[in-house]
């Protein structure tokens, strides 16, 4: 029985366990903004608001793009992927089929249309 118990324990700590992409994101500079985005899950895939917005040179941006999803419906593809998403681009409008990678402290994401793929890395703030 206490085998039985422990194992259910470690399954359930797994399954609380938070996804490695979650937290807050710096995107690269964009028509002279950047912002800080935070990922968390939305059901089962990953999605993220702009939580937070700058001009280049660092200082504090008013932004009526706060607040607003800019990816939703990642799914985990394994070994840090993640896919079958859309990103939307506040410096255009445009909505993108996405994918994103995450290396360490790194996050490449891309928007796509067709074949044609364009991206930025973004840094973990934390």
């Amino acid at each position: 029985m206490r085998m039985t118990l422990a194992a259910v324990i470690v399954l359930l700590a797994g399954a609380a366990a938070a996804d490695p992409v979650e937290g807050v994101w710096q995107t690269e500079p964009d028509d002279g903004a950047y912002a800080q985005i935070t990922i968390s899950p939305c059901g089962e895939n990953i999605c993220g608001v702009i939580t937070a917005a700058f001009n280049e040179d660092g200082s504090p941006r008013q932004s009526e793009n706060v607040g607003k999803q800019i990816v939703w419906d990642m799914q985990p593809t394994g070994n840090g992927g993640y896919g079958n998403g859309k990103i939307w681009r506040p410096s255009n409008g445009k909505t993108y089929k996405s994918k994103m990678a995450l290396s360490g402290d790194r996050l490449k994401v891309s928007g796509c249309i067709g074949p044609i793929c364009l991206g930025q890395n973004w840094t973990r703030v934390k």
